[in-house]
């Protein structure tokens, strides 16, 4: 690489100027100064194989690249930012072998996540699926930000992948949550934070954000400083305003009382936070970092918030398990006391209205027994946070609300891992979901050794755990449907096109078909099919609606959507890889079961949308509320 020419007036060969010519025209790239050496090596438009051949001509090349210098931590920068967080010191680092490792991570993920679709498709992901991410032989880091690069690919594409590293994702994060909080719970209890606590239940039920305890650690020593500013303009020479505040309490009550009522001001005047009584049964009231960020929430999370301001503020107040209302108590008399007259409790989710015992019992309508009042641990305050997702849980029959089930079955069994209540309530859900009936089988073995009196109810899960898993193995492989066999000639529609209900007006893409109704009496009878013109005796689809539900429609009850658009359901890369703008490419394992479909449906976007007609729509819609296909041929529709 010659070095540029510098402006400057002309001369002769034999001048000033042809000699620096002729010096700047024999000199290479190894006769460049060690830092522009570096410079130029580290160019992003060079990749590590470029560096990889560079360090391979000559010995001052080599030297500029080792593999613990700045060229090779560059290249790694450059391709992986994300992950220099896990370098607190670079010195000594080989950044050439990191480069190798992280390398080699991501291809050992893309394999696995490739692997999963074949494996996986007919069922949920078994209990032992994620063996192999267990024996990883590469730091699990590099493994997620691999899987992180595959959820964040741009654009419509990859759909499958994206789906299956969500899932590995989930998995790895929640086994490191679930370490993280048995060890939480391992400490004394002086050091066991509410705050961690609670964000160790927000992290585990939301593996997939960006959730840590500094970010929300940060916010809350905000609020303190707003705190801390009106507490300031109350009393300038208030010991809360030290630097070394919360370290130690504060002794005089009256100091108390104008920090409490200077943290009242800032909460609940000037940011607004509220109890949450209009959706008090929204699972966000209960995650602190939505607390933080929507400012509303549930009467437990907003004390677990005041109660961090108040320590950090040298203010002890202490978590009371109330029934039906979580409250907190602030010690009036002698400090440990027994006497519950002895106590201020405060309503955090009431903006920190201050109760007597009278007025505790006027708050949920009844009186209760003095052991109501007492103090609670953090692992009991963390019980009833849990407590309350899995009341959510129970609520509603979606798959969302069941993801939460499991996930707040998990952390319970976690903290109570012999609760007989509880194990049997996970193995009844696992056996309802159909999934992972090996686990099931363990799960009932436990409950039947710790309470032998449970036998009935194991016995009856057990034998059809069984039956479950021997009708599995008797199945032979996925059924494949060609449209051209006679028996699915009624059949109009094909996997991928977007639809919409006529009756309900939801969006949705199909995904399966029969020629014909293939649940059973009961479902027919309460969806009370036999009143559609063709009853039963029609083609049926199973289709991904908008809102995240799975349904099985009536071809008479499905059109073509003169607007398609993207459908946001969390299962759409099961059976997707792509989609187009227009409709959905199914993946290689839903291809195998429709393998004629992918034609048809390109045909009928060609037909119905390229010319941008929507009496085309209109004419095709009407042709299929009558019976017919495009082709004319008569339909039981």
């Amino acid at each position: 690489m010659a070095a540029a020419e510098s402006p400057g007036p002309a001369a002769g060969p034999g001048g000033p100027r042809g000699a620096a010519e002729a010096d700047a025209a024999g000199m290479g790239l190894t006769d460049l100064p060690g830092e522009l050496l570096e410079l130029i090596l580290c160019c992003d438009v060079l990749g590590a194989a470029d560096i990889g051949r560079v360090s391979c001509t000559c010995r001052r090349l080599r030297e500029a690249c080792q593999p613990r210098g700045k060229v090779w931590r560059e290249r790694f920068r450059l391709r992986w930012p994300s992950l220099l967080k896990y370098y607190s010191h670079t010195d000594g680092v080989s950044w050439l072998e990191e480069y190798k490792a992280r390398h080699n991570a991501g291809l050992e993920a893309q394999r696995i996540v490739a692997s999963f679709s074949k494996r996986f498709f007919s069922e949920h992901v078994p209990c032992d699926g994620f063996s192999d991410i267990e024996t990883l032989g590469c730091p699990s880091h590099f493994f997620e930000d691999e899987l992180m690069c595959i959820l964040n690919m741009e654009g419509r594409k990859g759909l499958t992948w994206k789906y299956y590293a969500k899932k590995i994702l989930y998995f790895l994060r929640q086994q490191n949550i679930l370490k993280n909080l048995k060890e939480y719970l391992q400490r004394p209890t002086d050091r066991q934070s509410f705050l961690e606590g609670a964000v160790l239940i927000d992290q585990y039920c939301n593996p997939l954000s960006d959730i840590c305890l500094k970010s929300v650690q940060a916010q809350v020593d905000d609020i303190t400083d707003k705190v801390r500013k009106v507490l300031r303009t109350k009393n300038p020479r208030h010991p809360s305003l030290a630097s070394k505040a919360g370290e130690v309490l504060i002794p005089e009550v009256e100091l108390q009382r104008q920090v409490l009522d200077a943290m009242n001001c800032v909460l609940y005047e000037q940011l607004k936070y509220k109890g949450n009584e209009l959706d008090y049964y929204n699972s966000l009231n209960s995650y602190i970092h939505q607390v933080l960020i929507r400012r509303t929430g549930i009467p437990i999370s907003l004390s677990v918030l005041y109660l961090t301001i108040a320590r950090q503020l040298g203010v002890k107040l202490e978590p009371v398990n109330f029934p039906s209302h979580f409250l907190l108590r602030w010690c009036q008399g002698k400090e440990g006391s027994t006497d519950i007259f002895d106590y201020t409790y405060i309503d955090a989710f009431g903006k920190g209205k201050q109760l007597t015992v009278k007025e505790c019992e006027y708050l949920i309508g009844h009186h209760v027994t003095e052991e109501f009042y007492g103090v609670v641990t953090s692992k009991e305050v963390l019980q009833r946070m849990v407590g309350n997702l899995l009341n959510l849980g129970k609520r509603e029959s979606t798959d969302q609300s069941y993801q939460l089930l499991r996930d707040s079955l998990d952390l319970y069994l976690a903290m109570y891992p012999d609760n007989v209540q509880h194990l049997m309530l996970q193995a009844r859900l696992y056996f309802h979901l159909g999934i992972w009936p090996e686990k099931v089988l363990d799960i009932l073995q436990h409950i039947q050794a710790l309470d032998p009196s449970q036998h009935g109810a194991v016995g009856y899960l057990v034998q059809h755990t069984l039956e479950h898993i021997e009708r599995r193995k008797e199945e032979v492989g996925p059924e494949v449907k060609h449209r051209s066999d006679e028996k699915h000639k009624e059949v109009c529609f094909s996997i991928g096109l977007i639809m919409k209900h006529k009756r309900y007006g939801y969006n949705c893409v199909i995904y399966g078909w029969d020629p014909a109704c293939m649940m059973g009496h009961e479902w027919i009878r309460n969806m009370n099919v036999h009143s559609l013109p063709h009853g039963p005796h029609q083609p049926f689809y199973n289709v991904l609606v908008e809102d995240g539900s799975c349904r099985y429609a009536a071809q008479e009850n499905l059109e073509y959507n003169s607007e398609p658009r993207e459908i946001p359901h969390p299962d759409i890369g099961r059976y997707f890889s792509e989609f187009t703008g227009i409709y959905y490419v199914p993946n290689t394992e839903l291809e195998i079961r429709y393998p004629e479909d992918l034609e048809l449906t390109r045909a009928t976007v060609q037909k119905i949308y390229s010319s941008g007609k929507e009496a085309t729509v209109s004419i095709l819609n009407i042709l299929t509320g009558l019976g017919k296909s495009p082709s004319n041929k008569n339909r039981s529709s």
